[in-house]
């Protein structure tokens, strides 16, 4: 894990956020580490941003519920 990826993990941890990538690392930190902060993985996402905001509103109702579950560390999404 390189020092950029920590300092990344850092923010949403301290702040609640969720952290939205297509960076495998922050899948692999939310395996071992668990939440905070909770991972939304862009499982090979290599598409414009606009196909990146389509998925992520498609997607809102998982997203809503995954954030209220306290249990899940990730959720993968894939086009």
């Amino acid at each position: 894990m390189q020092a950029p990826d920590m300092a990344l993990w850092a923010y949403p941890r301290q702040n609640g956020f969720i952290l939205v990538s297509a960076d495998s690392d922050f899948y692999h930190l939310a395996i071992t580490m668990g939440p905070p902060p909770k991972v939304i993985w862009l499982k090979g996402c290599d598409y414009p941003t606009a196909a990146v905001e389509r998925l992520l509103r498609s997607e809102a109702i998982r997203i809503a519920e995954f954030e209220k579950d306290a249990d899940q560390a990730f959720l993968v999404l894939q086009p």
